[in-house]
């Protein structure tokens, strides 16, 4: 026969337990929910001298890297990132940018290579103040990697709009990105000590 404090203690656990998976389950729909108001990190109207666009398939990138331009955000791009870098330069100077204040960096392959390759590229430069163009679900690991790798330099997000959540819930394309996002800066911060806050 099990002891009355031990069936109490059990219960207590069981209760617990369930309590935690539920939490657990809802993480998921929470980071959704909050998706906007966690990741998105906008700097405002701000100016800079280098703004960094970083690399991805995302068309919303290269349109506010124009948009930025064209409100005098900074006077030079630097598009760091393999793959599409060389794209987003030819759509940059096809929309007006000219070529002169374009540059690539094509070596890197993730978040963490970007800032680490763009750094020199950007100290070269001189620049102090630069701002960094990415999606909007990105833009709180990105910046925050950039702070951490170069503490020197001062960093500023102004992420993608276009493709921002209207309402709470992100479009059925980018629930996948932005809780893959979630992961990424856990990673982050214990791989390369990237803190997310």
């Amino acid at each position: 026969m099990i002891p009355l404090s031990l069936k109490s203690r059990f219960k207590s656990w069981r209760k617990f337990g369930l309590a935690l998976l539920v939490v657990v389950a809802l993480l998921p729909l929470i980071g959704l929910f909050f998706s906007k108001q966690i990741l998105c990190v906008d700097s405002g109207s701000v100016q800079g001298e280098v703004m960094v666009v970083l690399g991805g398939r995302r068309i919303h990138k290269q349109t506010r890297a124009l948009e930025l331009y064209q409100q005098g955000a900074a006077p030079r791009i630097l598009i760091t990132g393999a793959g599409d870098c060389q794209e987003v330069r030819i759509a940059l100077a096809g929309k007006g940018v000219p070529p002169a204040v374009l540059q690539i960096e094509r070596e890197s392959h993730n978040t963490q290579q970007n800032a680490l390759f763009s750094i020199p590229l950007l100290r070269a430069q001189g620049a102090r103040r630069v701002i960094v163009v990415t999606s909007w679900f990105h833009s709180r690991r990105a910046l925050k990697c950039f702070r951490h790798h170069a503490p020197d330099i001062e960093f500023l997000s102004r992420p993608t709009m276009a493709d921002l959540p209207k309402a709470h819930w992100p479009n059925k394309y980018e629930r996948g990105w932005v809780l893959t996002e979630y992961a990424k800066l856990l990673y982050y911060w214990v791989r390369y000590g990237v803190s997310p806050w």
